[in-house]
């Protein structure tokens, strides 16, 4: 209840009947002398006729506090800070007791110069919230309103100069009472609407299609819950600390894509669920109410012409909530905005960039906020707001646990459960079919064809859009039960021939919707040859409402409903009017590939010949790649021309880097068919190779571990690392048998990150190195392992049950533990016991014991601790040879008595929140026997202008630096001996030349792969 409303509601009846107890009694004869009385002998708690004592001023405070609280309604602060706002109040009130002035002069005064006095000499106590101040100050005003009332009434109060006084008083009262009840608390407005948004946004994105559900009066649309499946996303990661260059490709749950990063651009093919993640995250987010979500679609956007700003999102958006001026602008103010910006690839390339300043001004204007952008694969290359911190993922394709989880859901929803284990048969037999069920669009079509032809399904892809365009095109009426609507019918080539002009018209256009008015005039060019007697505005309108391709997503505005559909029917159109020449002119842009390889699907034989050959003429990587990707499609083709195409591509295969495998990846699962064995081949092309079947793997996983299988005998740590990394893309315990198992050991860790993997340990030969990523106990882990004795190193990450380390004492052979982010383990001391040399680990609850562990030669640490120097808190006399010490531990005890471990030859410092100190660098000045430096942030930093000549580091590594010449050259006259330099780029191309000329005596090199 606001506090407002509460005032007028007490002020009447209630305040008045409380208050009067703290006057005392008029007595006989009052007011007969010509004598002003002051406060300080009409009130009840002072002068001779005390009826109430302080403590009872008190308990009439908290009476009137306490009916404020128990009001209907919302309260007024804070339940927790009643008995302060209870004890101003009261001392308030007692310091009436010290005002020197009588009835009559307080009347004058008016309430609020009252209420000011007796706030003057006791101030608000600190700590009361902003609503427990704004309560205190009304109350009391509400209670010098009534005083003031009180002493008009006195019978001594009689002189006829303040009976107009009185009257005014008395309006006053009435008027404050209404004025105070009307008058909102701040920031109430923007609480009421955010809950009537947030309520809609969760109504209108709770709600998806499921393709083909509704052939037999079923419903179209599914509760977001039951038809959302959880797909993963790719991110390239770093395989460790010690080998920031050695990358794998590593898999997230999509909708976690925001859990550890703001800003997230997330790249996914046609259909694989990226709209449908924005529909899962806004709904989320809104019943969650930590964040205010934004859809924008950029299509949307992009039509109405000009970018909107925050004020304008709610309109941009239709909807139909009017917020409070400013509303928008403050959330993302305060940093409480998820922005969901959906479609970067359904916009023209001409307004991308306009789109990315649009983007940029507001991320850099309002700070704080989540951001998540999604966008076709080639839409833009990589790294296009890598300016502004976004984190670039990958939808991956579905693997075979998700098309079994999408195929029963599908069914349960279509109450079709018959059907269900058949079509399960079939996607695990038929390897054409289990191709083409890679992501949600097609796994909806194919268990609808599957249901509507009663277990028959087409092979091909082509096959496939054409039995599901019959489906979508001929069975409304005969299914439905309905008869013809308004116009003339239409059969299934007829609207075939509309909807293909629209499609080509708009992939002319490089768009995917247009105006009703101009859809209106391609159907008028078209109907007379297909129906003459209908208007085109009639027509169109059926096909909305019947087609199940086209929809209308706003007010005027025509699209398909997927850009599947857009491509396949606009391929078809522009070979049945040969125009073969366009199509290969176009085939520099990214949003005309799919259009070209269903083109060659439609083409006859000799049509194929042409296209292929002008795609060849290039002599382009990419477009010789998207010529190998169209051979699927090729059923029938001159076999000189397929060779030739193979023979071109065998240029690009084997790849030789990470971007090639990508690229090579594209061209789709035939691609396994090609890549060839480890004879002949470098390491960086095996690994390259390793990492091409890998991401096929998701796709085509029988035939990306046929390639595997030869690779598993391999030297290379890299290539052992990719197939280490790559568990999660197939099959637990297949690819444990069939890879993992078979692995040399020397050097490699197995990573486990799902009781699944932790389970099939079991199924291997013993592991040496192991990563646990996640929370088993110490126990489960034990005995997965079986004989913990074979383990010689132990990293075990984000472990929330690990809290004792008594039960390490199992692992009696190991010489290497790592502790990532296991905040509750502590108290080392037991780990002396244990022949560890390599100790690692940060933020635990308790370092105690460390010191204990004199056998370490290497330590890497980022934990605070409570002052003093290294030496009170590392191992003394440890024969350290290597040292990282972490943000934590140096802003905590800093380098000093670094010198106290001579022995060290290699110092890691991380990034610094304070730059070093002469005194620091002195310390480091007393390593003998250091020869590698490892800086991990800015050369701001790390002070170098005060760092003294280290004659014996013969090898540097740091980051990239930017703009800092000058302290590069300080730098490096500091290091005289150096003889490497190996700057980390984290995965981008960086020019070394600036690093060569100022290390001239150094070899420079990086560290990408």
């Amino acid at each position: 209840m606001e506090p407002a409303v509460l005032g007028g509601k007490l002020a009447s009846g209630l305040i008045t009947p409380l208050l009067k107890k703290l006057f005392v009694p008029e007595g006989a004869g009052a007011g007969l002398v010509d004598r002003p009385v002051r406060l300080s002998h009409l009130v009840s708690f002072k002068g001779e006729k005390r009826t109430l004592t302080e403590k009872d001023v008190h308990k009439l405070a908290d009476r009137l506090v306490a009916r404020a609280v128990d009001s209907p309604g919302e309260a007024p602060f804070p339940p927790d800070e009643q008995t302060a706002v209870a004890d101003a109040l009261a001392r308030r009130l007692l310091a009436l007791g010290d005002l020197d002035m009588d009835d009559v002069q307080a009347v004058r005064l008016g309430h609020r110069e009252l209420a000011r006095q007796l706030a003057y000499g006791t101030p608000v106590p600190a700590g009361l919230s902003t609503d427990a101040r704004y309560f205190l100050g009304n109350a009391t005003e509400w209670a010098c309103l009534q005083i003031l009332e009180f002493f008009t009434r006195r019978s001594t109060f009689v002189a006829r100069t303040l009976v107009e006084q009185t009257r005014a008083q008395a309006e006053l009262i009435a008027r404050v009472d209404e004025l105070i009840a009307r008058t909102p608390r701040p920031g109430t407005r923007d609480r009421a609407f955010e809950r009537h948004y947030l309520s809609h946004v969760a109504e209108r994105h709770n709600h998806i299609t499921i393709y083909g559900i509704d052939l037999r009066d079923s419903p179209d649309r599914w509760p977001l819950e039951v038809a959302y499946l959880s797909l993963e996303a790719t991110e390239e990661h770093p395989q460790s600390e010690e080998h920031p260059g050695a990358r794998y490709d590593r898999q997230l749950p999509a909708e976690e894509a925001l859990s550890t990063h703001d800003r997230v651009l997330l790249r996914g093919d046609a259909g694989s669920g990226k709209t449908t993640l924005v529909q899962w995250l806004a709904v989320t987010a809104a019943r969650d109410g930590d964040r205010v979500p934004y859809v924008l679609s950029l299509r949307t956007l992009v039509r109405a012409g000009r970018l909107p700003s925050p004020a304008a999102f709610l309109t941009a958006t239709d909807c139909p909530h009017s917020p409070p001026e400013g509303w928008t602008e403050r959330v993302l103010t305060a940093g409480r905005g998820l922005i969901l910006v959906d479609g970067l690839d359904e916009i023209p390339s001409a307004d991308r960039h306009r789109t990315r300043d649009w983007l940029q001004a507001l991320i850099r204007a309002f700070p704080g906020n989540r951001w998540l952008l999604t966008s076709r694969p080639t839409a833009v290359r990589t790294g296009w707001l890598a300016s502004e911190g976004f984190r670039e993922l990958t939808l991956a394709p579905m693997r075979r646990p998700e098309v079994r989880t999408f195929v029963q859901r599908w069914h349960k929803a279509a109450e079709a459960p018959e059907y269900e284990g058949p079509l399960l048969d079939s996607l695990h037999t038929k390897r054409d079919l289990a191709r083409l069920a890679t992501n949600p669009l097609m796994c909806g079509l194919i268990c609808a064809l599957h249901r509507e032809r009663r277990g028959y399904l087409p092979t091909g892809r082509k096959e496939l859009y054409d039995a599901a365009l019959t489906m979508l095109l001929a069975r409304r009426d005969r299914e439905r039960g309905m008869g013809a609507l308004e116009g003339a019918e239409l059969g299934e080539e007829a609207q075939l021939e509309i909807l293909q002009r629209l499609a080509y018209s708009l992939v002319l256009s490089g768009r995917t919707e247009m105006d009703v008015e101009t859809a209106e005039g391609i159907v008028e060019r078209c109907l007379p040859t297909v129906a003459r007697q209908s208007d085109a505005r009639t027509v169109l309108r059926d096909l909305l409402l019947r087609s199940g391709l086209l929809r209308q997503p706003a007010v005027g505005v025509v699209d398909f409903v997927h850009r599947t559909f857009q491509d396949y029917l606009g391929a078809r159109y522009a070979v049945e009017e040969g125009h073969l020449d366009v199509l290969t002119s176009r085939a520099d842009d990214s949003q005309w590939e799919d259009v070209i390889r269903m083109a060659v699907a439609h083409a006859r034989p000799r049509e194929r010949v042409v296209l292929l050959r002008q795609l060849l003429a290039r002599d382009e990587p990419r477009l010789t790649l998207l010529a190998l990707a169209c051979l699927e499609h090729a059923t029938a083709l001159d076999p000189g021309v397929r060779a030739e195409v193979e023979e071109r591509a065998a240029v690009l295969i084997p790849p030789r880097t990470r971007e090639d495998a990508h690229t090579l990846a594209g061209a789709g699962p035939l691609v396994l068919e090609l890549l060839p064995g480890p004879e002949g081949l470098t390491d960086e092309e095996a690994r390259a190779v390793t990492i091409t079947a890998s991401v096929l793997g998701t796709a085509e996983p029988d035939g990306a571990l046929a390639v595997l299988r030869r690779f598993r005998d391999h030297r290379s740590l890299d290539v052992r690392r990719q197939l280490a990394g790559t568990w999660d893309r197939f099959g637990t315990r297949e690819y444990a048998v069939e890879i993992l198992d078979h692995l040399p050991r020397d050097d490699l860790f197995v990573v486990c990150a799902s009781p699944e993997h932790l389970d099939a340990l079991r199924l291997m030969r013993p592991w040496h190195r192991l990563a646990i990523c996640g929370s088993p106990t110490l126990g489960e882990i034990i005995d997965a392992v079986g004989d913990p004795g074979t383990v010689e190193v132990l990293k075990l990450e984000r472990n929330e049950t690990l809290s004792a380390l008594d039960k390490l004492m199992a692992f009696r052979s190991l010489g290497g533990l790592w502790l990532k982010d296991c905040l509750y383990a502590g108290d080392l001391r037991r780990l002396s016991e244990l022949p560890l040399t390599e100790l690692t680990f940060n933020h635990i609850s308790d370092p105690f014991g460390l010191r204990a562990l004199r056998g370490l030669t290497r330590l890497a640490l980022d934990q605070p601790f409570e002052g003093g120097h290294l030496h009170d808190h590392l191992p003394p006399d440890a024969p350290l040879e290597y040292l990282h010490l972490g943000r934590d531990t140096q802003a905590s005890v800093g380098l000093s008595g670094l010198g106290e471990w001579p022995t060290l030859t290699t110092l890691s410092l991380d990034r610094l929140d304070a730059p070093l100190s002469v005194r620091d660098w002195r310390e480091v000045k007393r390593l003998p026997a250091l020869r590698n430096l490892v800086l991990s942030g800015s050369l701001d930093g790390y002070a170098v202008d005060a760092m003294p000549e280290l004659p014996s580091v013969e090898h540097l590594r740091m980051p990239t630096q930017g703009g800092v010449r000058e302290q590069l050259r300080t730098l490096a006259s500091r290091l005289p001996a150096l003889r490497t330099v190996t700057i980390k780029t984290y995965g981008r191309k960086v020019p070394l030349g600036l690093y060569a000329a100022v290390f001239a005596t150094a070899e420079v090199s990086d560290d990408r792969l």
